[in-house]
């Protein structure tokens, strides 16, 4: 069986559009490995849903396995994220192509940050993807914009 592999770009906001055909999500999520493992190990909690997820390294397309998890679970690895958690709200949406994307506007130390995701089928489709203008730099290859590495962060990247 081979791995399930996550391909997606990260992009900076210029300006949030209308979030009238969004839905809202209030994102909790915590690192269990650090930025310097082999692998990404983190839990969150969006909305309602716990979860743990191993990533494999990478930036545009990585290996990722998510599994729900019981909130008792989540309860009882998230004080092992401590000092390497984030919290921001997610927006779901599509682009006017149909595109999916995840809009993170994020809280706490991070606030003032935006960024948007969205995923592809094929690293083809993710290289021809033409950003909307709303859209700021790429940061896709910029691992300072990684969640894993914000989640320590003292500062926004500049």
């Amino acid at each position: 069986m081979s791995a399930p592999t996550e391909i997606e770009k990260k992009f900076l906001v210029i300006e949030c559009p209308a979030l009238d055909d969004f839905k809202a999500e209030v994102v909790r999520q915590g690192y269990i490995t650090s930025g310097e493992d082999s692998i990404e190990v983190r839990v969150r909690q969006k909305g309602q849903g716990y979860y743990i997820t191993v990533k494999s390294k990478g930036t545009l397309a990585r290996s990722e396995y998510e599994t729900a998890i019981e909130l008792a679970q989540f309860e009882t690895l998230w004080p092992a994220t401590e000092g390497r958690r984030l919290e921001k709200t997610r927006y779901t949406g599509a682009l006017p192509g149909g595109a999916a994307v995840e809009l993170d506007i994020f809280e706490g130390h991070l606030a003032g940050l935006q960024l948007v995701e969205v995923e592809f089928s094929s690293v083809e489709e993710a290289k021809a993807f033409k950003a909307p203008s709303w859209f700021g730099a790429d940061v896709t290859e910029d691992k300072r914009y990684k969640n894993s590495a914000l989640s320590v962060a003292d500062q926004l990247p500049t």
